[in-house]
C-alpha cells in the first residue's frame, strides 16, 4: 500500500478518536464523579494548559466547576481539590486510601536511589524522617550560622560573579539562577553533611546535582526512563554522587569519628528501624542525596525569588539593613542564630516569598481505594490521582489582602495563620495545620521536615546580601514571571541583578 493511504488512514483514525473522545465527555457524564475538564485530544488531555501555567489552569476551571474537578494528563485522571478544605482532604487523607509513594516513586527513585524516601514502605519513610529530624536541633542551628556565613564569604571571594571581579565598579551583574544553586548547595552540604562532604563539592560537583535536578521534570514524571540526554545524565550523576557519599561513609566508619554535629553522623549512629534492621550504608548515601536536594533546589529558588523582589524594592532593602544595625550594632558584628530570631522583617520577607512563590505548585497522591469527597456526592475511583495546590489559597484575596503584592509587613497582622500552620509538627498524625491557607512546606505525614533549617539557611544568606550589597533589577525590569517547566517553580529568565558593594573601602574579609 502507498504512503498516502497510510497517511490518510492515520488522519481518519485521529479525527475519529478526537470526535469519539469529545462525544464521550459530552454525552456520558457520571453525576457521582467530579466534573471533567473538556479536552479534545484523548490521553494527552489538558497536559499543555496545565503545564504552561498551573495556577491559571486551576483558577479558570475553578470558575467553571468550583473547588473540585478532574482533568486528564497523559492518560492519568487527576482530581483537583482546591482551597484549605481541599488541602486537608488530600494531605490528611489516610495512608490506606492514598499513597504518595505510588504517585512519586517512579520519579524520585532514579534521582535519590533505592531504599529511601518513596522507594520503601511508608512506615520506613516516617522513621527515616525522624532520624533526620532528630539532628535538626536548635544547638545544631546555632553551629550552622557561622558555617553558612563562612561559605557565603568564600563563594563571593572565589566566584568571578562577585568579589572575584572588580567589586568597586559602578555596577556588576550576577545571574542568580547560576549563583544561588551553587551557594545553597555549598552551605547545605557543609552544615547538614560535614566538612569532608563539602570538601568534595566544587562547581563541577554542583553541576552533577544540577544534572539530577534536570532528571526531576514533568516529562520524567510521565516517562521516568525516557531515553534522552537528561535521563542518561541523571543516572550517571546519581551513581557518582552516591559513590562519593560512600567514600565519606567508609572513612568515617574506619576512623570511628562521628563527633561532628551533622545529619550524616546521625544516620551512621542511629538509623536503626523499630524492627531492629539498620539502614545500609548505600541507603544512607542515597538518603543524603534526598536530604541535600531538599535543602538545596527549593532554597535556591526561594532565595532567588527573594533577591529579585528585594532588587525591585529599595525601601525594603534599607529597612532590612536598618534591622541588622539595630540587632547587630552599627559595626554589624558577626551574625548568630539568636540574631536571626530577632529580625522579624527578615523572617517575614522569607515568609512572604514562600507565600507568593511556593516551590511546588502541585502535591499528588495515588488513590488506593474509592475515595468520597466529604460534603459532595463525588467519588474518586481507585487508580486515579488527587491533587492539592497549597499555593492557590496563598494568593487568594479571601485570606490575604492584595495577594499579588509583595508585602512582608502583612505578617505582622496575620500571626493566626502562622500559628495554624505551625500546629503540624509530628509528621505522622492527622494535622490541624493542613487547614491553614499558608502551607509552603506541605502538611500531614509528608510535610517537609526542613522548615526550620530553611529559615536558618535563607535568613543567613539574605542577611549577608543585605549587609554587603546594594542591588537592583537591570534596566528597571519588573520581577520575572514564574517558569513552570521544572518541578520547582523558578523565575523566568533572565534572573539577573545589578549590584554594587554597600561597604566599599572596607577590607575584603
Amino acid at each position: 500500500m502507498s504512503f498516502s493511504f497510510w497517511a490518510v488512514a492515520t488522519l481518519v483514525f485521529g479525527v475519529v478518536a478526537v470526535v469519539v473522545n469529545a462525544l464521550k465527555q459530552v454525552l456520558f457524564k457520571d453525576p457521582n464523579r467530579p466534573p471533567v475538564v473538556f479536552h479534545w485530544i484523548p490521553v494527552f488531555g489538558s497536559a499543555a494548559s496545565y503545564g504552561m501555567d498551573p495556577y491559571k489552569f486551576f483558577e479558570d476551571n475553578r470558575k467553571k466547576f468550583g473547588d473540585v474537578f478532574t482533568f486528564v494528563m497523559l492518560g492519568r485522571h487527576i482530581t483537583v481539590a482546591l482551597g484549605p478544605r481541599g488541602n486537608d482532604f488530600v494531605l490528611n487523607a489516610k495512608h490506606s486510601d492514598v499513597s504518595a509513594e505510588e504517585a512519586y516513586a517512579h520519579l524520585t527513585t532514579p534521582v535519590f536511589g533505592k531504599g529511601v524516601i518513596y522507594d520503601c514502605p511508608n512506615a520506613r519513610l516516617m522513621e527515616q524522617k525522624k532520624f533526620a529530624k532528630s539532628a535538626l536541633t536548635t544547638g545544631a542551628f546555632r553551629s550552622y550560622v557561622p558555617l553558612i556565613v563562612n561559605e557565603v564569604r568564600q563563594y563571593w571571594l572565589k566566584s568571578p560573579q562577585f568579589f572575584g571581579g572588580d567589586s568597586n565598579r559602578a555596577s556588576n551583574k550576577t545571574h542568580l539562577m547560576t549563583a544561588m544553586p551553587e551557594m545553597t548547595i555549598f552551605t547545605a552540604s557543609r552544615t547538614l553533611q560535614g566538612r569532608e562532604v563539602r570538601a568534595k563539592f566544587d562547581e563541577s560537583f554542583a553541576d552533577l546535582y544540577h544534572d539530577l535536578d534536570r532528571g526531576f521534570t514533568p516529562i520524567h514524571f510521565v516517562f521516568p526512563n525516557i531515553p534522552i540526554p537528561a535521563t542518561f545524565n541523571r543516572d550517571k550523576a546519581q551513581r557518582k554522587i552516591s559513590d562519593t557519599y560512600m567514600e565519606v561513609i567508609r572513612e568515617r566508619r574506619r576512623t570511628g569519628d562521628l563527633s561532628e554535629q551533622d545529619v550524616l553522623n546521625t544516620f551512621l549512629r542511629d538509623a536503626v528501624y523499630k524492627d531492629g534492621v539498620r539502614m545500609s550504608d548505600r541507603e544512607i548515601a542515597n538518603m543524603m542525596i534526598g536530604i541535600l536536594m531538599g535543602g538545596q533546589h527549593t532554597s535556591a529558588a526561594t532565595s532567588t525569588w527573594a533577591l529579585m523582589h528585594l532588587g525591585a524594592d529599595k525601601a525594603l532593602r534599607d529597612a532590612l539593613y536598618q534591622e541588622q544595625v539595630e540587632v547587630c550594632g552599627p559595626e554589624l558584628r558577626e551574625l548568630t542564630y539568636d540574631d536571626l530570631q530577632n529580625m522579624p522583617l527578615l523572617n517575614n520577607t522569607i515568609r512572604e516569598t514562600l507565600r507568593m512563590h511556593p516551590p511546588l505548585h502541585s502535591l499528588m497522591r495515588f488513590v488506593r481505594h474509592d475515595l468520597t469527597i466529604e460534603g459532595t456526592r463525588y467519588v474518586v475511583p481507585r487508580g486515579h490521582y488527587v491533587l492539592a495546590a497549597p499555593g492557590v489559597p496563598m494568593i487568594d484575596s479571601q485570606y490575604f489582602k492584595e495577594p499579588l503584592k509583595f508585602q512582608p509587613e502583612r505578617w505582622l497582622e496575620q500571626k493566626n495563620i502562622i500559628d495554624l500552620a505551625a500546629q503540624d509538627q509530628d509528621y505522622t498524625v492527622v494535622s490541624k495545620g493542613a487547614k491553614s491557607p499558608y502551607l509552603p512546606f506541605g502538611a500531614g505525614r509528608h510535610r517537609c521536615i526542613g522548615e526550620q533549617f530553611a529559615y536558618v539557611q535563607l535568613g543567613t544568606i539574605l542577611a549577608m546580601f543585605v549587609r554587603e550589597f546594594e542591588w537592583s533589577l537591570p534596566n528597571g525590569r519588573a520581577v520575572p514571571t514564574p517558569d513552570y517547566s521544572s518541578m520547582v517553580t523558578l523565575p523566568a529568565e533572565p534572573s539577573d541583578i545589578v549590584w554594587t558593594r554597600r561597604r566599599v573601602g572596607e577590607k575584603k574579609y
